[in-house]
């Protein structure tokens, strides 16, 4: 009883044989509508090249090397900008000493010579205000020729950078329109091969083109590939000799599917079958 119940439990363990997931239930085509498959096929490849094409143009990466120039440039012209202002209102507010001092100066000049201070003291103090006056004066207009040269060399600095500016903006244009009248060109191609695809497409049966779609969608644009020399066009991986066996007894019409990528297989002259 123990042997039998020992028998009864390796059975039970026995590995059992592993399946494989069932293909899609069949569907069957007219072999051209299989063969118009791979038609519609090379010009889904050709509308996801032109989309990375158009992606990729190299205006893009020029575009954005220009405006990041454009973008430092107009830093640095206002920041030279400021400073010209700035400057600007230095030398107006150091102008507006000079003048209140030389003012000053004559008027006390003016009093000096009219004989209206007698006192010796007041003379001296007298005297010795335009000396301080005037010293002041040279040091105040020795202000003024400084910031005038820093007011002209940010004025310098404003109009070379806005030279800079301008030149940047007229590349930016060039670029622009270059990369519009490429993209133009890509479109154009874009809607003559939509337009193709779309009448070819028409013609295909609905629940074929339908499972095409959505291996395409799985499988990275390729939803259908042909079967050349024994090999599977979208995995380019031979089959195995099974798999040729199974494609060689299928009727022309059998749909087939690459074990290896589940891709739609088209089988042409050129299968080696």
């Amino acid at each position: 009883m123990d042997r039998a119940r020992a028998r009864r439990s390796r059975a039970h363990h026995r590995p059992r044989p592993v399946h494989h997931h069932p293909w899609s239930p069949p569907l069957n085509a007219a072999p051209a509508d299989q063969i118009r498959l791979l038609e519609v096929q090379a010009l889904d490849v050709r509308l996801s090249q032109l989309a990375h094409k158009r992606r990729t143009l190299p205006e893009h990466a020029e575009l954005d090397t220009l405006h990041a120039d454009l973008t430092q440039l107009r830093d640095l012209l206002v920041a030279a900008q400021t400073e010209e202002s700035d400057t600007a209102r230095e030398q107006t507010k150091a102008e507006q000493d000079v003048d209140q001092v030389r003012q000053r100066a004559a008027r006390d000049q003016k009093r000096l010579d009219s004989g209206a201070v007698t006192s010796p003291k007041d003379l001296e103090n007298l005297q010795h205000e335009i000396a301080s006056l005037a010293k002041r004066q040279s040091d105040l207009e020795d202000v003024v020729l400084e910031v005038m040269e820093r007011r002209e060399s940010a004025q310098e600095r404003v109009t070379e950078l806005t030279g800079r500016v301008e030149s940047l903006q007229a590349k930016i244009g060039d670029a622009t329109a270059r990369r519009g009248a490429a993209a133009g060109e890509i479109d154009a191609e874009v809607a003559t091969v939509t337009k193709e695809r779309g009448v070819i497409a028409g013609t295909i049966p609905a629940d074929l083109l339908k499972l095409y779609d959505k291996l395409r969608e799985q499988q990275g644009g390729v939803g259908a590939a042909r079967l050349y020399q024994r090999r599977c066009d979208g995995c380019r991986q031979e089959l195995a000799i099974t798999e040729l066996n199974e494609v060689r007894a299928a009727a022309p019409d059998t749909v087939m599917r690459c074990e290896n990528c589940r891709r739609i297989l088209v089988r042409t002259p050129e299968s080696g079958l």
